[in-house]
């Protein structure tokens, strides 16, 4: 073989060498399974739900093949369990929850939720109780009636034993040696497996696929984004208070100086960033942001158009309050059953303490912040005085204390006569008869002030 034809059948050979690696690699590439994972760790609140939300629109968008749930919650607010769980159910693509420790009360819905569940050696699954924020006490029965209905529902939608997960609400179902009457059911890993319960007892995530035969996967654990932590800073209750603070200040130093602009962008700015989060969050709705809208402007008609203070200023104080203390608590239309006493108190200590930061800020910091030179740059305060040479005279030549007569009648306004020359001119009050001698006062304006001369 000639040198050429060896230097072309080698350039052959490592061409299809070359393309079968590449195709090879495509090939692991198609057939790798994408898994994206999401953590439950916390309390099931407003920001749990909205993490779910987005973890699993993020999981549409990378095209992901499954979606593991990492779960270790006591559990929380039972409406946003509903949501959660209600999201997981309608999920058209496999969803696993590895519990790692614990998914007490709304954590139990959601794993039971989930397409599979897998558990940690000593991890437990029940108890399920609703209990009333703050006291631990179990709620009416209406509300243990309604999560006795979204257990069995759950679990029918999933194939699992409804009784069982009912029991895990009812401490009055019997079911033998399992869970007798008087105790509410929590399972153990052992045996939630013996009770078809669980898919199995895994380790880790890696453990959890790999029991399932996954080899070829790429796992990608979903975070929140930038903007999404910025919205959760701002739920910080001590947060919250600061932005009510500038909210207030804003609005008092706009009245005190209309025109100026900046205090009002400044309330308008601190407004959006408290109410937004709080909205996108699921705690605020659209009545809770109107009530705050209408509670200014009631303080606002009765500062600017209705004379004193009064029924308008104390309903829109009223109502600018309320607006901002349900915001920030997850209450359903006035239904404070499942709100946690301290998330309450968190929320009423925000407000209050920045209104009365805000008030004492306005009584004793008002004025001097007036006079400084950080608000003379965004503020015309100098005064035009009649003691500085400025005046608002009209007139060519000066009138004061020329006598004239009275033209008409002044009741208190009329005219006069001065050297032949007709003015309008009013009194300080009292009446002056026509033709009665005057005397000019006061020539500031486009009317001269006079009174009558005695004789």
């Amino acid at each position: 073989m000639k040198p050429t034809q060896l230097k072309e059948s080698l350039r052959l050979v490592l061409i299809f060498f070359s393309a079968s690696i590449l195709l090879s690699t495509i090939s692991f590439a198609e057939d790798a399974t994408k898994v994206m994972v999401m953590k439950i760790d916390a309390e099931i609140d407003p920001r749990t739900n909205r993490y779910t939300e987005l973890a699993l629109e993020h999981a549409d968008e990378i095209d992901a093949d499954i979606v593991v749930i990492e779960m270790d919650t006591y559990g929380g607010a039972v409406n946003d369990a509903d949501d959660i769980r209600t999201r997981f159910l309608n999920y058209e693509k496999p969803l696993w929850v590895f519990i790692n420790k614990d998914a007490a009360s709304a954590g139990a819905l959601i794993s039971i939720a989930c397409d599979s569940i897998y558990m940690a050696p000593g991890a437990s699954i029940g108890a399920a109780t609703v209990v009333v924020g703050g006291t631990g006490e179990a709620a009416p029965d209406k509300y243990q009636s309604y999560m006795r209905s979204m257990m069995r529902s759950t679990a029918e939608a999933n194939g699992r034993d409804p009784k069982i997960a009912e029991a895990m609400v009812d401490e009055n179902i019997d079911l033998d040696s399992i869970a007798p009457a008087g105790t509410v059911l929590t399972l153990s890993t052992s045996e939630a497996i013996k009770l078809n319960f669980c898919e199995g007892e895994v380790r880790s995530i890696e453990d959890l696929l790999e029991k399932n035969g996954l080899e070829d996967y790429e796992l990608e654990e979903f975070t929140l984004s930038g903007t999404e932590k910025i919205i959760r800073f701002f739920l910080n209750p001590f947060i919250s208070g600061i932005l009510i603070l500038i909210i207030i200040g804003g609005i008092y130093f706009e009245l005190q100086t209309p025109g100026v602009g900046f205090p009002i962008i400044a309330a308008v700015v601190a407004a959006i960033l408290y109410f937004v989060p709080y909205y996108l969050n699921g705690l605020a709705d659209n009545w809770e942001i109107i009530i705050f809208f209408v509670g200014v402007i009631l303080i606002l008609l009765e500062v600017l158009v209705i004379p004193g203070f009064g029924v308008a200023g104390i309903s829109g104080i009223a109502l600018v309050v309320s607006s901002f203390i349900l915001v920030m608590i997850n209450n359903d239309n006035f239904d404070f059953s499942f709100v946690d006493i301290n998330e309450f108190v968190a929320a009423i200590t925000a407000t209050m303490s920045a209104f009365v930061i805000g008030i004492l800020g306005m009584l004793f910091g008002g004025v001097k912040f007036s006079e400084s030179n950080a608000f003379k740059r965004i503020a015309l305060v100098d005064v035009e005085d009649k003691k500085h040479g400025y005046t608002s005279r009209f007139h060519d030549k000066s009138y004061m204390g020329q006598k004239g007569k009275a033209y008409t009648v002044l009741r208190p306004s009329g005219k006069i006569l001065i050297d032949n020359e007709i003015f309008d001119a009013y009194t300080r009050g009292e009446y002056i008869d026509k033709d009665a001698e005057i005397v000019v006062i006061d020539e500031s304006g486009t009317s001269l002030k006079v009174k009558e001369v005695k004789s």
